[in-house]
């Protein structure tokens, strides 16, 4: 761990809170933010919590041009009790190193990153919604700084903490969505940057999104870049079919971000004996599935939706509806599972939440 104390710098000014009702995702912050700088020679030093504000740099910083940047997202969530708590920023932080090694960034101290939140969100513990469904959601990113226009690693880096309150995902209960096989466009691939959450992999996919769009359907199913045949994601988020009483999700395979979630399902899974298993999917067999009865539930796993059903499927213009167009038992088992450990309505067998003092 760093051995360093991290500065306090405290707003003298408080912004108003927003009602729950009127909460939306990622225009909100809150009064503080946590930044560290890095420089080659002198590594990651001053650590400090400071006003939100805008960051000052220059025009010519690696970041803007070569898209040297990664970033996590996780949440806070106020339980029965009135404590605030965090589920497996631990696991974040370690997904944050691996996309730091694919973007040649500097490694962080992810004992030393895990305090830093944690003394982040004490400070702005109130900003902690508490209406139900609601939470307190963080975005850890780094990005290049040096001013420099020139393919290469920065010499230099920001390690910022932002955070935001947001509403619950499901205001109306959980619904299903229509997702469109993307079969043109792609977005990533093996030896790529897929595994690592970094900015460009976002920006590629919105081309194909907007499309899906148009066409009414809420998200993307991607296939794999090379052949085109087989499953990957749903738009942002890890995909998991029911099939004949199996589970089964794609294996992670250099394109596919490990996701957080998409491990809790596996070990919820697990620890339920339902059969799980983690394996190359083709699109061809869920088709096939679906016209031989088989194919009970797909879903999509991710932080802020924690468990996205699927009720529609559109693959070279033929339509599958799954489950009548309804959540799915085992969908909604794993979400009220997975959210009550989050908000503490439900035991914790597996020691994933942290506490906030």
């Amino acid at each position: 761990m760093l051995d360093q104390t991290i500065k306090v710098d405290l707003s003298s000014t408080k912004k108003p809170k927003p009602d729950a009702d009127k909460l939306q995702f990622g225009k909100l912050f809150t009064d503080h933010m946590f930044i560290m700088n890095y420089k080659e020679g002198q590594g990651w030093h001053d650590p400090r919590i400071v006003p939100y504000q805008p960051l000052k740099l220059d025009p010519s910083c690696v970041v803007f041009h070569y898209g040297q940047t990664v970033f996590e997202g996780m949440k806070a969530y106020v339980t029965k009790d009135g404590e605030v708590q965090l589920f497996r920023p631990n696991k974040n932080f370690e997904r944050l190193n691996r996309s730091n090694d694919r973007l040649v960034i500097p490694q962080i101290d992810e004992e030393f990153a895990l305090e830093a939140l944690k003394k982040l969100v004490s400070i702005d513990k109130d900003w902690v919604p508490t209406a139900e469904g609601t939470s307190l959601y963080i975005r850890p990113f780094i990005i290049a700084t040096q001013p420099y226009l020139g393919v290469a690693p920065s010499s230099e880096y920001m390690f910022i903490i932002i955070m935001s309150p947001v509403g619950a995902y499901y205001k109306e209960g959980l619904n299903p969505v229509k997702i469109q096989v993307e079969d043109e466009y792609v977005r990533t691939v093996k030896g790529g940057t897929g595994e690592a959450k970094t900015g460009g992999n976002y920006a590629a996919s919105l081309k194909a999104q907007e499309i899906s769009g148009e066409k009414g359907y809420s998200q993307v199913l991607w296939l794999d870049g090379k052949e085109h045949k087989y499953v990957e994601e749903v738009g942002s988020m890890n995909m998991f079919f029911k099939v004949d009483g199996k589970v089964i999700t794609p294996a992670l395979n250099g394109s596919i971000l490990q996701g957080i979630t998409r491990d809790s399902i596996i070990q919820l899974l697990k620890h339920w004996n339902v059969p799980v298993e983690e394996r190359r999917i083709s699109i061809e067999e869920i088709y096939e599935a679906a016209a031989n009865g088989k194919l009970e539930e797909a879903f999509g796993t991710g932080t802020a939706a924690v468990i996205s059903p699927v009720g529609e499927l559109l693959w070279k213009n033929e339509k599958v509806v799954l489950n009548e167009g309804k959540t799915g038992e085992i969908s909604k088992r794993l979400y009220d599972t997975l959210t009550g450990i989050q908000y503490g309505t439900e035991p914790d067998p597996f020691g994933w939440t942290v506490k906030v003092e």
